[in-house]
C-alpha cells in the first residue's frame, strides 16, 4: 500500500514533468513576460508557475553601476522564497 504522501509526490513529480523543468529559467517568447520558472511550493505542495522580467527591457548586468543599483532596489541581499518573482530576478542579476 502506497502512503498519501508518496501518492502526492508522484502526483507533483508526473505534474512537473508535464510542465517543465522544476527550479529552472525558461525563456518565454510572445508572452506577457521574459521568463518563468515552474517551482513547488512548500506551502501547498502544488507546483507554481512563476513569471518575471520586462520584454521590452534588456539586462545590461556588464555595467556594475546598474548592477548594484539593481540589487539595490530589489533587496537582492535577501531574495526572499523561490515562489516569489524578485528571487527569479536577483538570481539573473
Amino acid at each position: 500500500m502506497v502512503s498519501r504522501g508518496t501518492a502526492r509526490k508522484r502526483l507533483v513529480k508526473k505534474a512537473a514533468s508535464k510542465k517543465g523543468p522544476l527550479n529552472k529559467k525558461i525563456r518565454t517568447p510572445g508572452e506577457s513576460k521574459k521568463f518563468k520558472a515552474y517551482v513547488k511550493d512548500p506551502s501547498s505542495g502544488n507546483v507554481k508557475t512563476v513569471r518575471f522580467g520586462d520584454p521590452n527591457m534588456t539586462i545590461k548586468k556588464s555595467d556594475p553601476k546598474r548592477r548594484k543599483s539593481f540589487r539595490a532596489r530589489h533587496n537582492c541581499a535577501n531574495p526572499g522564497p523561490k515562489t516569489k518573482a524578485r528571487y527569479w530576478s536577483c538570481k539573473n542579476w
